[in-house]
Order: C-alpha cells, then sequence, then structure tokens
C-alpha cells in the first residue's frame, strides 16, 4: 500500500496506518461513519452456521472502533452450477440472523459465480469520535482483557481432517458467532479509548500492532489466555493452519519470552483466530469492573491477560 496515494482529508479520522480495525469519516460533529470489509471460505459444514460466523466477524471490526453497525452489504462468491441455490440461501439467511441480532440492516449485496464459496460483507456503522476505540491509544498502566477464548484456527483445521469432536466444533462454533457488541459497549460506557479485535494475526500479531501503534510494550501472561475447550488438545496433535509460522515469523523479532520457550500455550499466540474477541486496553482500577459487566452479559471467557508498560526493546513480552 506505500505505493498508493495518500489522501489528505481532515475528516478522515482513521485511515490504513496504524492497521486500524476500520476507516472513520466523521459527517458531522459528534458523528462518524465507521466502514470494514472482510470474506473468506467456509471454516464449517453448516451454511448456515458459516454465514452466522462471516457475518458476527465483518460486524466485529465496527465493534473494535467503538461503533454501532447500521447497515450492511452482503459478498458472495458462489458455484452455481456445481451447488443448489438453497446452500447459498442458508449462507445468507445465517448472515441475516446475526446482522438482525445486532439492530442492523442488510441493504443489498453484490455476488459473483466463482468455483469456491466466499461470503462476508461490508459493514457501515456510526460513532461518536470522542468516544471512539482505537488501536493506537494504549497507554502504560493499562491492564489488557480479551473478551473471547482463542485456539479457532486448531478447531477449524481438525475439522477439516476430520478430527474434531462434535462439542469442540460446537463451542467454537458459539464463541465465533456470538457478537462483540456488548463488550465493545461496555468499554465504551468505563472511558476505553483503546482496543482491537484478534482475527487473522492472532493474539500476538494484533498484539504487535497495537504495540506499535500506541507506542507502548505489552505484556502478556500465557497462565491468563483463556482456551476454547478442546483446542489445547487438537493443537498438541498438530492441527496448525498455514498461518501459524508466519505469524510467529512476523512478530518473533519483536518478541521476547520470559517463559518456557516449549510452553504449549505460545502455540495459541500465532493461531489465526475468526471472529476473535476484543482485546482491551483499560485503566486498571476500571479493569475488575469490566470483565464483571462481560461475564454478567455472558461473556463468560473475558479476563485479564497482561498489561501495558513503557516502550522497551521489545515490543512483546510473554511470561508466564
Amino acid at each position: 500500500m506505500r505505493d498508493l496515494p495518500k489522501f489528505d482529508d481532515p475528516n478522515l479520522l482513521v485511515g490504513a496506518e496504524h492497521f486500524a480495525d476500520a476507516g472513520v469519516y466523521r459527517l458531522a460533529d459528534g458523528l462518524a461513519v465507521v466502514q470494514s470489509l472482510d470474506f473468506f471460505p467456509p471454516l464449517v459444514d453448516d451454511p448456515f452456521v458459516f454465514g452466522q460466523i462471516a457475518a458476527a466477524n465483518s460486524m466485529s471490526d465496527v465493534y473494535a472502533m467503538g461503533g454501532r453497525p447500521v447497515t450492511a452489504l452482503n459478498i458472495v462468491c458462489f458455484p452455481d452450477d456445481k451447488l443448489g441455490m438453497e446452500t447459498l440461501g442458508k449462507i445468507l439467511a445465517g448472515g441475516a440472523e446475526r446482522v438482525l441480532e445486532a439492530g442492523a440492516v442488510i441493504v443489498g449485496g453484490h455476488s459473483v459465480r466463482d468455483d469456491e464459496i466466499m461470503y462476508g460483507m461490508s459493514v457501515t456503522g456510526v460513532v461518536d469520535p470522542a468516544r471512539m476505540m482505537n488501536n493506537n491509544a494504549a497507554k502504560a498502566g493499562h491492564v489488557l482483557v480479551l473478551t473471547k477464548a482463542l485456539g479457532t484456527g486448531f478447531v477449524t483445521t481438525a475439522l477439516k481432517a476430520g478430527k474434531c469432536p462434535d462439542d469442540v466444533i460446537e463451542a467454537a462454533c458459539q464463541s465465533m458467532i456470538s457478537l462483540n457488541k456488548e463488550a465493545s459497549e461496555a468499554a465504551v460506557s468505563l472511558g476505553v479509548r483503546a482496543a482491537t479485535d484478534i482475527t487473522g494475526f492472532g493474539l500476538a500479531g494484533h498484539g504487535l500492532e497495537m504495540a506499535a501503534a500506541s507506542e507502548v510494550t505489552i505484556e502478556i501472561d500465557l497462565r491468563k489466555l483463556p482456551i476454547l475447550p478442546g483446542a489445547e488438545e487438537l493443537a498438541n496433535k498438530g492441527n496448525r493452519t498455514r498461518a501459524n509460522p508466519t505469524n510467529r515469523a512476523h512478530v518473533e523479532p519483536s518478541m521476547k519470552l520470559e517463559c518456557d520457550a516449549k510452553d504449549a500455550r505460545l502455540e495459541f499466540l500465532f493461531d489465526p483466530q475468526t471472529s476473535g474477541g476484543l482485546l482491551v486496553a483499560i485503566d486498571a482500577a476500571r479493569s475488575g469492573e469490566f470483565v464483571t459487566q462481560c461475564h454478567a452479559a455472558g461473556i463468560e471467557a473475558a479476563a485479564i491477560v497482561g498489561r501495558v508498560v513503557e516502550k522497551g526493546d521489545h515490543s512483546l513480552i510473554i511470561n508466564a
């Protein structure tokens, strides 16, 4: 993207810099639009659940900015010469169910005939710029809270290989279809301005982005990471995506280990997440209240996983 033209507009509050979760453009005092787009191939066999996961994932970027999704456009690639249209109907129905749950509306979309199924959404939300969250606002002294358990990459990889128990994939799907709505609203209400969502680059990758954008160092405690039921066993059996080693290679130059390098939970830092939780940097004095609010809203996995310190020689420090 370095060769693309730069956009100089005072109303462009968040653009492509700092690997922010979504773009933000001010329309008027106290009102800005939040825009994001995401789509991907199926991770699960059930087309309705796939649609739910894709929609929740697409809306997550708006929640990560402290915004509220308002409209969505479907993005579809579908082999209609190989699969019946009822399959596409179920995918779209799953996406629509999640959009309704979010209180937003689908206003249309676009489809392309392709050999591979792809589905996702372009989502537009609204946010008050004064209450917006971003990944560049973490400060030394903040506590880090992760709102969903890790391990979706291990679970879905095992599923594709026919090696995932039914109860394990069911728990992962429940996590992936869950909206980050309540966590985002709770964070904003408590004055949080620093957050990101954990997706394809894993906890370490998105944590590194937050650390770099905020010019701080982030410490993560492996002992405190919430893990999806059954995911650790699947990880230990080698059910890794192709992104695991590339995610690790990307962060290793900026990462310092203050733990056993053979600790099995290290792999969960690099596991790419689909529709993962929010990583919230919040004042230590309010961190307990935030976790309590998340638990009260049914977000049982929410947990304090680390802290933010002054910038040091490494952007990420991993301890246990």
